[in-house]
């Protein structure tokens, strides 16, 4: 009744193995992923027409983890899993990122990706293996997708890299001073195509080799998964790139002096309007029917990046007149908000981040139930972008995938310079309000962040502050490397290169390629630029805070003191009257913790 195939390795300290066959056999593609006693199911499935007139690439990817995987019940009133968990939607995001650009080009049929956690071993994260599943899937779907691509997390301690380590080690990464890395890197056998990285003030060579020996450990698993595909795949699907070679010619005869033109303005929004216009007197010359080809939108696209691409390569000039290693100016502001904790207007550019730190007390944590466990997380970072800051009216809402993407990655690069909880008892909550964007958002927002939360106080070990670099590789391999680029340069570029960190070392990375061909070479170019770029925003930052701030009048005060255990029971009283009456009478908060450890807020 089965067609089983089953193909395992021995991959680090665990084994992990890939089975297709038995489950869901009515997806296009349909592999679960093992590795030690988690398990990962990843269906694909996929449109064998385009929708008419869709000129976008419709690629859904869902990410779900199932309580009954850990042996959990879920919470709340329906006992049931609900809208996806913070953890999920980044998920979702990682495995989504290094898929995407290997879909062959024009392919625009809608594809939907979903990974279903079915065991946890509370030792393997399911992220890993989702991403090999997906992969996997993909792969042997038939559908047109140039991987596969493979994943592995990396961790660094006493100066040795280790392949995937423990969910307990990552959970515990800043509480445990020799653990300094949790990194996340996908490719292909050829070629890194994404990374995600939490560090702690590392080097850009230890990163750089961090992500050489994550490229190394994932090879394995990109040929079990070639092997897996020998036997199981699917005939392919029967799709051919289109040739718009000839509409490309008359969109370029059209309009190419106007497109020039219009990339020739240095300011956006006059250059946004008259890219527009160009489009519009390209498409007036066109024949009804150029206009109704499906392909029109990448023709279009082709020119303009085209154009942009070979003024930066050919001349080292960019769209705003800069040359490729300039940072736009920067205006930094803390203070400006009578009644807030501590508050910062960042701008660089056309990019502006209003950001804001609330301090609160323990009972403002945030309680965090996660397969591994219910945790408290006393720092938090959100993200808004809101339509305006783009000079849009779009719609306005709960945050989506990429706001709290976005968030996370500002977490990632301020959560390493916090002080101890032991220091410092309070919970910090910052949120980033883009109120300009023209690429690099999220950097404004680590940057905005340092500068807020030491206007609120709080003692950073040092300050932060984060770059967006680009790259634009020709395929003669002529390159170049872009230091703070705008949301065209990003849009139009192949490859995203956000780096964070203080003045010793990074905190944060985040790589986004969309070509192959980004040799170690490019990276340890781009990452020594991006150190050049860093350094030069932490200098402009230092001029807003020239001494510390003193603490919020307005945030509540927060004493620590500790008393023997065997004490607990009298401060707390028979059924909790002593504390109570405290707490009654003073309008403090009082919590006590097992250990003897006493907080006393303020009203």
């Amino acid at each position: 009744m089965f067609n089983e195939v089953k193909k395992s390795i021995q991959w680090g300290e665990e084994t992990l193995t890939l089975e297709t066959g038995k489950v869901a056999r009515q997806a296009d593609g349909s592999v679960i992923a093992t590795l030690g006693e988690t398990s990962v199911m990843a269906n694909v499935t996929f449109a064998k027409e385009p929708k008419p007139g869709q000129d976008f690439f419709p690629l859904t990817v869902h990410y779900q983890e199932k309580y009954y995987a850990a042996g959990k019940v879920p919470g709340g009133f329906f006992k049931r899993e609900a809208r996806p968990t913070e953890k999920e939607t980044l998920t979702a995001r990682l495995i989504d990122r290094p898929i995407r650009p290997l879909f062959v080009d024009g392919f625009k049929n809608e594809v939907l990706v979903m990974c279903t956690v079915l065991s946890h071993d509370l030792v393997n994260d399911p992220d890993i293996v989702a991403m090999i599943a997906a992969s996997a899937a993909l792969t042997i779907s038939g559908a047109p997708f140039m991987g596969p691509i493979a994943g592995c997390r990396v961790g660094y301690e006493d100066g040795e890299y280790i392949l995937n380590p423990t969910v307990d080690d990552m959970h515990e990464l800043r509480s445990n001073p020799d653990q300094r890395l949790d990194l996340v890197v996908a490719g292909t056998r050829d070629a890194v195509m994404m990374v995600e990285s939490e560090a702690y003030e590392l080097t850009e060579e230890e990163m750089l080799g961090a992500v050489t020996f994550a490229h190394e450990q994932l090879k394995p698993v990109v040929d079990l998964i070639i092997d897996l595909a020998e036997v199981a795949a699917k005939e392919p699907f029967d799709f051919q790139a289109p040739d718009y070679s000839d509409l490309y010619a008359a969109v370029k005869a059209a309009g190419e002096k106007e497109m020039r033109a219009a990339f020739a303005i240095t300011d956006k929004q006059e250059r946004t309007a008259a890219v527009a216009a160009a489009r519009t007197a390209i498409k007036a010359a066109l024949t009804e029917e150029q206009l109704e080809d499906a392909n029109l939108g990448s023709a279009l696209k082709k020119l303009e990046a085209s154009i942009l691409r070979g003024d930066v390569v050919k001349g080292g000039k960019r769209i705003d007149g800069r040359d490729t290693t300039t940072v736009r100016p920067i205006v930094s502001e803390t203070g400006l908000l009578p009644r807030t904790h501590g508050s910062a207007l960042f701008t660089r550019g056309e990019t502006q981040g209003l950001v804001v730190t609330t301090l609160g007390t323990g009972d403002d944590e945030q309680f965090i139930d996660a397969l591994h466990g219910t945790f408290k997380s006393n720092f938090l970072l959100h993200y808004n972008f809101p339509p305006y800051s783009v000079g849009e009216a779009g719609r306005v809402g709960p945050p989506g995938r990429r706001e709290i993407g976005h968030g996370k990655l500002a977490w990632r690069a301020l959560q390493a310079v916090l002080p101890a909880p032991t220091d410092f008892p309070y919970t910090i909550r910052v949120v980033s309000e883009i109120t300009e964007s023209n690429g690099s958002s999220s950097m404004a927002s680590v940057c905005g962040g340092s500068l807020s939360m030491m206007d609120a106080g709080v003692p950073l070990k040092a300050p932060v502050a984060g770059v967006a670099m680009g790259l634009i590789l020709e395929d003669d391999g002529d390159f170049a490397i872009l230091t703070d680029i705008l949301g065209d340069e990003d849009h139009l570029g192949d490859m995203d290169f956000k780096v964070a960190g203080t003045e010793k070392g990074i905190t944060s990375l985040q790589m986004d390629i969309k070509v192959a061909g980004i040799t170690p070479e490019i990276m340890k170019q781009a990452l020594a630029q991006a150190k050049d770029g860093r350094l030069h925003i932490l200098g402009e930052m230092s001029k807003a805070l020239t001494e510390a701030s003193e603490f919020s009048v307005h945030a509540p005060r927060i004493e620590t003191m500790n008393i023997p255990t065997d004490k607990i029971r009298e401060v707390i009283g028979s059924g909790g009257k002593v504390i109570r009456e405290i707490v009654e009478t003073s309008g403090a908060k009082v919590d006590i913790n097992d250990d003897g450890v006493i907080k006393i807020a303020s009203p």
